[in-house]
Order: C-alpha cells, then sequence, then structure tokens
C-alpha cells in the first residue's frame, strides 16, 4: 500500500489478520519510509534502502519507533537520514547492533568478573576450606578452635574481600589489632595461612597468588605452664580426699539472701569417687582431660598394665600405668561402658546410650580451691607429670613417650627440668676443684661454698 503518511492518515490505519505496510507517496513523500500495522493495533515507523547502491546491495530494514513516541514529521526526517547514510553505505542498523553487541559482551564480562570474585570472596574461600579439609580431617576440637578464630576475628575484618587482593600489610593489621592477645593473634595469621596455602594446592587460586601470611612475624607469647610442686601436690591429693569423703566446706553468698540456707554443720560439697578419680588419673598417667573422660573399660588391659586409645589428639596411643593408677581403676566399680560414666540418654529410636562424663569443671574449681590452688589448670596436671620425669633425670625422650608426643620439639619444653644431667657435672667440677685446693669434697662448710678460709 501507498499512499501520502499523514498524523490522520496513520491515525486512521486500522490493524488486520495479518500485519501490514503503508509507504509513504505523493508529493513530498521519501522513497523507503512507511508504517507497519500489526494485528493488536500496534503501529511502527519503518525505514527500508539498500546499503550503497546496486541490486547486490544489501536491502535493510529498520525499526524507528512507535507512533504516539513518534511523530510523523519526526520519523520522516529519521528516515530521511537512515536512507541517505544506507546510500553512501553506511549501515547504522548494523552498526548499533555491534554496539549492541559490545555492550552485552562487556556486561557478561563484568557479571563473571564479579561471580569470581564472589566466588573468591575470603570467606566463601574459608567456608570451602572448612568443609573440604578442615572437618573431613581434623579432629573436632581443631574444628572448634578454627571456627572460633574465622568466625570471632578473621572473617568480620576481612571476610567480604576478594580473597585476591588481601596483602601481608592486611594481615599485619589484623595481627596488631590483636597485640592483647598474642597467642590468638598468632594462631590467626597461622590458620589464615593454611587457608590460602589449600587454597594455592587445590589450584583455587590462579597462578601466581601469593600466601600473605608468609614471613609475618609473631609476636611472643609467653609460656602457661604451671609445674606443681611436692608441697601443692600434697595439699591437692588431701583435698581430693576431703572432697569425695567429707566434704568441702562453703559458706553462703552474704550478698543474697541466706534465711533459708543449711545449717553450718551441713554446709558440705562432696565430689563424686568417679571425678575423683579422673583427677588422680589425670595427674598419675600426665594423659589428656579427653583422654581420660573418653575412656571405656574396653581400652583398659589391667593386667598389663595398660590403656589402649583408639585415639587422641596425636592418633592411636598406648598409655603405661604405674602401680597407683591401676590401683585407682580397680578401686572404680564398672556402672557401664565409660570409666568415668556421664549421662544415660534414650535417643530418637528409643535406645539406651551411654555417655562419659562432659568435663570437671565443678569438682575441678572445688578442690583447687580449697587446697588454695586457684588458677590451676587442669592441663597443669600434665606439665607436673612431666616435670617430675625430668627432674628425676628420666630423659627427654623417655618423657616424651610417656605423654605420646610425635615430636621431641614438643617435649622440647621441659629441657629447663632435666637437671640431672648438669647436677652430675656441676658436683664432678666441684668434687676436682674442692680436692686440688686441699680439701675432701664432703667437707665444705656449707657457709664456705669455696673451700676458702679468712
Amino acid at each position: 500500500m501507498g499512499q501520502k503518511l499523514t498524523k490522520r492518515s496513520v491515525d486512521g490505519a486500522t490493524p488486520s489478520e495479518k500485519y501490514y505496510f503503508i509507504w509513504d507517496a505523493g508529493d513530498g513523500a521519501v522513497k523507503g519510509f512507511g508504517l507497519k500495522v500489526n494485528p493488536n493495533g500496534q503501529k511502527v515507523f519503518v525505514a527500508q534502502f539498500r546499503i550503497g547502491s546496486g541490486r547486490s546491495a544489501t536491502l535493510r530494514r529498520t525499526t524507528i519507533g512507535n507512533f504516539g513516541a513518534w511523530t510523523v514529521e519526526r520519523a520522516r526526517e529519521a528516515a530521511k537520514e537512515l536512507i541517505r547514510k544506507g546510500n553512501d553505505g553506511i549501515d547504522e542498523n548494523a552498526a548499533k547492533i555491534e554496539e549492541e553487541e559490545l555492550a552485552a559482551a562487556a556486561q557478561a564480562s563484568a557479571l563473571a568478573q564479579q561471580q569470581r570474585t564472589e566466588t573468591l570472596r575470603l570467606d566463601r574461600i574459608i567456608q570451602r576450606y572448612m568443609d573440604e579439609h578442615v572437618r573431613l580431617k581434623r579432629k573436632p576440637r581443631t574444628v572448634s578452635l578454627y571456627s572460633f578464630l574465622f568466625g570471632s576475628h578473621i572473617i568480620p575484618s576481612l571476610g567480604t574481600r576478594d580473597s585476591r587482593s588481601i596483602t601481608r600489610q592486611d594481615i599485619a593489621s589484623l595481627h596488631r589489632k590483636l597485640a592483647d592477645r598474642p597467642t590468638t593473634a598468632n594462631r590467626c595469621v597461622t590458620v589464615l595461612g593454611a587457608v590460602y596455602s589449600w587454597a594455592i594446592r587445590m589450584e583455587i587460586f590462579p597462578e601466581g597468588i601469593r600466601n600473605p601470611c608468609q614471613l609475618q612475624d609473631k609476636f611472643k607469647e609467653q609460656g602457661r605452664e604451671r609445674f606443681l610442686t611436692s608441697d601443692e601436690l600434697s595439699r591437692l591429693g588431701e583435698t581430693i580426699r576431703r572432697a569425695e569423703t567429707d566434704g568441702i566446706e562453703w559458706t553462703p553468698d552474704p550478698t543474697k539472701n541466706v534465711k533459708h540456707a543449711p545449717r553450718p554443720e551441713n554446709r558440705k560439697t562432696v565430689i563424686r569417687a568417679e571425678a575423683a578419680a579422673a583427677i588422680r588419673l589425670l595427674i598419675l598417667t600426665g594423659a589428656r582431660l579427653n583422654e581420660i573422660l573418653s575412656l571405656e573399660w574396653r581400652h583398659v588391659d589391667l593386667e598389663r598394665g595398660l590403656l589402649f586409645l583408639p585415639d587422641s589428639k596425636t592418633g592411636k596411643k598406648t598409655i603405661i600405668l604405674n602401680a597407683p593408677a591401676i590401683a585407682v581403676l580397680t578401686s572404680l566399680p564398672r556402672k557401664n561402658a565409660y570409666v568415668i560414666p556421664g549421662d544415660v540418654i534414650i535417643d530418637a529410636d528409643g535406645r539406651t546410650v551411654e555417655k562419659p562424663r562432659v568435663d570437671l569443671k565443678r569438682p575441678w574449681a572445688l578442690v583447687t580451691k580449697a587446697a588454695g590452688l586457684e588458677g590451676l589448670r587442669i592441663h597443669d596436671l600434665r606439665h607436673s607429670f612431666a616435670s617430675f620425669g625430668a627432674g628425676s633425670g628420666m630423659g627427654l625422650p623417655i618423657i616424651g613417650k610417656l605423654l605420646g608426643h610425635t615430636q621431641s620439639a614438643t617435649t622440647a619444653r621441659y629441657a629447663h627440668l632435666d637437671n640431672d644431667p648438669l647436677r652430675k657435672a656441676s658436683e664432678a667440677i666441684g668434687s676436682i676443684i674442692s680436692s686440688a685446693m686441699g680439701r675432701a669434697p664432703n667437707t665444705v662448710p656449707r657457709n664456705d661454698p669455696y673451700g676458702c678460709t679468712e
């Protein structure tokens, strides 16, 4: 169809079952300018032309815009310009498509980069490290420790950052923030370094990514070892005996209502025999708390004096029992599968499940307070076991085997207590010097240690 396109003629164009075109004709018409009328009544201005000249030139039809948004006059001028450029060999539509394609490609690239950045966010890498490595290959206590360090310190500080952008300065800043807790600060750097090492090893990072935790200086940590003296050990033993028999006296809190408090002669707390036995076993064996609390009777061989632990912090382990430890175990009744029994619960299937004791916090706090040893940790019993052995000249390799250390460096912390070789050397040197000075070694007066006279 061809007729002069005007506002009246465009308004009068009615839709039919199929779309059709009305091409501009008559005085002042632009050849190739037209109106497309769709079945739904939509009217769209178009321009049809060839790119270049000749019959082989590509025919192009380009949408200009909808009637209403575009007036007939404005659409005609736009069509005239498109047709002119087409005759000159300029394909505006192709340029527009190319521009749109380039924009779409750029948007896709930006989206892919954003997705990579999201995937490589530090908190996402940490989550993968925990799920794919730590929870599968480490013990529950390690999982708990790592979860605490990540959740409390590392993720709040660096979690939303792209892990590739984190620098050594960022790690140093995190380390400095925890300067008042040097052990925690050092552990944060260590576990975060482990995350990067794992991610690099698993090729999660692109090539060239370095571990920013490397070469980070650590804070000096104060040793936390506490060793019981013979006097303190005596007080502790006497207090345990009193706690499991007569009980430990207590006094009501004066800041609270004491009207209904028990009479003074009834104000005593008695600890269970199993709790007292657990503390004694910790002292006598140097075992870790969890090794004693999770100990099952099937792991105990009293005839050979051995504990066969299927799992411990350092893996499968055998503990050698001395006579006092055997006596403690012999005195205990076998109430269930565990040497130090805990609660018995009914699970979801209605089955009876025996549980070991979870901790010794309350009896330990009671005993240490009554013995005047507040602040003493249960783990210090293990240090004390080692200190008595080292001080008796048993040698660090033997102490390490008794404690279940897998590395000699772990036992080396007790080297300063291993005085027996030094004492023998000192005695030998003193004997030589004293003899040379003309006095028998055993006749040196206490107030004259060098054998000198005025």
